[in-house]
């Protein structure tokens, strides 16, 4: 029996729509919706994650003064300017004086009046020295007449009055000495303390510096302690930084530090951790610590913002994988890991975190397991994928 051929058109025609719908569902399958999600993948593995910590600090001087004066005062001169570079003891502004001047020469008469009577009271004492001397001798001779019988008792009591007299008055000449000699001593120290005072209306750099700030003008009347100028020595700038309190552990003077200023951000500098403070910022919940520079610019300025970053001693940990296999769902951190063809959510607490974007687990995955870094779509629990080599502009 021949076959009808209008019968076998029909069965090439069904033959080829299966094959077609076999090659789309094929092509669904493998590149299609359907298809597996692409993803990269990276073994757990112990190593070495060498954390840092970032911050951002403020330029200043480890050494800074307020030059002004002790009395309250108009300032009548001011020799110095901001960015001035002074030395020690150069002048730099100056008081005025008011009646200083005159109470120094007034005090000077004083102590040459106070002088004149030291040395009335001194020609005193010696007059009655001599006269103490002679009736000593007078004395001595009228007792000697008295045991002989040659004169009265009386006679010889009457010298013996003189010289008491004579020791008294000898006694009252020393004194006046002595407070002669106690006022010239207190006029001279009030002198001392008007000099000092005329001295200190001079205002002189302390120490090598530059002028920062000139906060007062000639005509101005300022108090005691006010400052006129301040200076800050230029070989003595650090960085005030603040970091994260909660992974401040392990900060301890002399760790290595990468400093960028915002002036220059293509020339980063270097520097060590110089202090850690002992008081931290409870609001901000910061760790304020002091970073020296290495070899500090000449065009450094104070208050300039810089971003830092401390660098933590290397440390060992068991397991670690890139921070790119981290993510987030529900509320947990965790990774997605390769089983069988599929992606499982596995929750992880994380540890130190290295600059190098290494970080260290605490748990979760263990050793071996293969982890996915990067993937073409989203995932989910379950979702099927496929590890590749790379992904072109794949996201997490």
């Amino acid at each position: 029996m021949t076959s009808n051929p209008q019968n076998k058109r029909r069965w090439a025609l069904g033959l080829m729509a299966l094959a077609l719908l076999g090659a789309l569902a094929f092509v669904l399958i493998r590149s299609g919706p359907f298809a597996p999600t692409r993803v990269t993948v990276v073994d757990v593995q112990a190593g070495t994650v060498t954390p840092g910590l970032f911050g951002t600090g403020i330029v200043e001087a480890r050494k800074a003064y307020l030059v002004g004066p002790t009395a309250a005062g108009r300032v009548r001169s001011v020799k110095a300017d901001v960015g001035d570079r002074v030395h020690a003891g150069q002048l730099l502004a100056e008081m005025d004086p008011v009646d200083l001047d005159e109470r120094v020469a007034a005090i000077q008469a004083s102590i040459a009046k106070a002088g004149s009577s030291l040395a009335s009271a001194k020609a005193a004492h010696a007059e009655t020295a001599a006269r103490r001397a002679l009736a000593a001798n007078n004395a001595q001779r009228w007792e000697d007449l008295g045991r002989r019988e040659f004169v009265s008792p009386s006679a010889v009591e009457g010298k013996a009055q003189e010289l008491a007299a004579a020791d008294a008055a000898v006694a009252s000449a020393h004194a006046n000495i002595a407070a002669a000699t106690q006022d010239v001593g207190r006029l001279q120290a009030e002198r001392a303390a008007l000099v000092q005072q005329r001295r200190n209306v001079q205002l002189l750099a302390p120490v090598d510096a530059v002028v920062t700030a000139r906060d007062a003008e000639p005509g101005s009347t300022v108090v005691a302690g006010q400052a006129v100028l301040k200076l800050a020595e230029p070989n003595t700038l650090w960085l005030t930084l603040r970091l994260d309190q909660g992974r401040s552990g392990g900060l301890v003077a002399g760790l290595p530090v990468q400093i960028v200023m915002r002036s220059k951000a293509l020339q980063p500098l270097s520097g060590r951790l110089l202090r850690v403070e002992p008081i931290g910022d409870a609001v901000t919940e910061e760790r304020i610590v002091r970073v020296g520079f290495d070899n500090a610019p000449d065009t450094l300025a104070i208050g300039e913002v810089a971003e830092a970053t401390v660098l933590l001693p290397a440390m060992q940990a068991q397991k670690t994988i890139p921070n790119a296999a981290l993510h987030r769902s529900q509320g947990q951190t965790g990774i997605w890991r390769l089983n069988n063809g599929q992606a499982q959510w596995v929750a992880a607490r994380v540890g130190a975190t290295g600059l190098d974007g290494q970080v260290a687990l605490l748990d979760g995955p263990a050793n071996g397991d293969r982890v996915i870094v990067h993937s073409d779509k989203p995932l989910h629990e379950g979702t099927r994928v496929k590890q590749v080599e790379a992904l072109a502009g794949a996201s997490k």
